[in-house]
């Protein structure tokens, strides 16, 4: 592999915005292809995954480069010079990468690749919790599966196209896909490509979501005809999914805390055809009590720590806070007491988050369970679904029945 200069400035430039200025990944990276309208394909994704990489092992390229906060422009080229020895990719001859030690490099990474904490590249108080949490056998295969890049999943929107008319209109802009066995409506992307420049994705024949959150809809067991809510909408995958699997028959309220969120939930619906939608902004309490015992089936797709899609969200873990996670669970607890008393009898809510922490998941629908509120609703069933089983995000899914 050739390194181009101004290719790898733009790297060490996202880098900065990252590290030292504590902007988003995906953010800067969107803001760093717009640098030269002339890169190709193959120059953004060079910026993009080796940006994503270096953010994924900061802590092990770190440790290895001697590098610290605030890191200074040589420190993110010593980061950029470990990433390349570490890949096998030839220095150039540039004085920015003078005298990089390769053999030191190879040695540190043998030595560090055999602690947890540094060859999955987390905080010690992350390391800790994951196997204080899963135990230390679970902890490390998951933290493993979750360190690998993630694959672009497509959700077909079966209101517009069955899948494997999508699969041949994509195939027709050089998009090559393939099914997945027990994902009814995924398709996955064999290379990674920009999808969202596609006629396909303009004409709403698909969205891009992940598989195991793609599981999330059908736990619900909704159908056409009935009053669905979903109370933590943000900006509206899985909406948009239950509205598939209503057919767009009968009602769907999303509602959430944050209106710009449900603003882009609006956008995306229609473009997907979706017309059976009613957005509402939870700006007081009156907003859920008007809704008291009236909905056939609720989604609680609750914040968390968000632990299941590192995969994806690599900075996460440098921006993740245990006193982030010990505050979400009180706000987890408070969403199944209050939100749970829009179902009605006979009704059925799904409690899901993307998180893997028992603490955020089984343990709080127990504590649910054993409250005032809670003790009309049994478990019908759950389940926790890991990275290093499917491939896919962690994440957790209970389904509760209101007697």
């Amino acid at each position: 592999m050739r390194l181009h200069r101004n290719l790898v400035f733009a790297v060490i430039d996202a880098l900065h915005l990252i590290f030292n200025e504590g902007e988003y990944a995906d953010k800067v990276i969107e803001k760093v292809l717009k640098y030269d309208k002339r890169w190709g394909a193959r120059d953004r994704a060079f910026i993009a995954e080796t940006t994503y990489d270096i953010v994924r092992w900061k802590r092990l390229y770190t440790e290895i480069a001697e590098a610290h906060e605030p890191y200074t422009r040589p420190h993110l080229f010593r980061l950029f010079g470990v990433w390349c020895v570490l890949r096998g990719i030839k220095l150039p001859d540039w004085k920015q990468l003078d005298g990089t030690p390769e053999r030191r490099i190879k040695g540190r990474f043998d030595e560090l690749s055999k602690i947890r904490k540094y060859r999955e590249s987390v905080p010690d108080w992350m390391d800790e919790l994951g196997e204080k949490s899963l135990g230390n056998e679970l902890w490390t295969k998951e933290i493993a599966a979750l360190n690998q890049q993630a694959e672009v999943i497509l959700r077909t929107n079966t209101l517009k196209i069955p899948k494997p008319q999508l699969q041949s209109f994509l195939a027709k802009e050089e998009i090559e896909t393939e099914t997945l066995k027990g994902y009814p409506d995924a398709l996955k992307l064999k290379e990674r490509k920009n999808v969202f420049t596609t006629e396909a994705f303009k004409d709403g024949l698909f969205e891009v979501q992940d598989a195991s959150s793609q599981l999330v809809a059908p736990y619900l067991e909704v159908e056409p005809g009935q009053r669905v809510i979903d109370a933590c909408a943000g900006a509206g995958g899985k909406t948009l999914h239950l509205a598939s699997m209503m057919q767009n028959k009968g009602q769907l309220i999303a509602l959430d805390i944050y209106e710009s969120k449900l603003k882009k939930l609006k956008i995306r619906a229609r473009r997907n055809g979706v017309h059976n939608v009613e957005t509402r902004v939870i700006d007081s309490n009156k907003v859920i009590k008007k809704l008291h015992n009236s909905a056939d089936r609720l989604l609680l797709d609750a914040p968390c720590s968000g632990l299941g899609v590192i995969k994806r969200n690599p900075d996460s873990k440098w921006k993740l806070e245990p006193e982030f996670i010990d505050r979400i669970m009180g706000v987890q607890q408070d969403i199944l007491q209050n939100y749970s008393k829009m179902l009605k009898k006979g009704g059925q809510m799904v409690y899901a988050t993307c998180s893997i922490l028992p603490q955020e998941n089984t343990e709080q629908v127990k504590k649910f369970l054993a409250s005032e509120a809670g003790k009309e609703f049994e478990l019908v069933r759950e389940q926790n679904v890991y990275a290093f089983q499917s491939g896919f995000d962690g994440f957790y899914m209970a389904l509760l029945k209101k007697l």
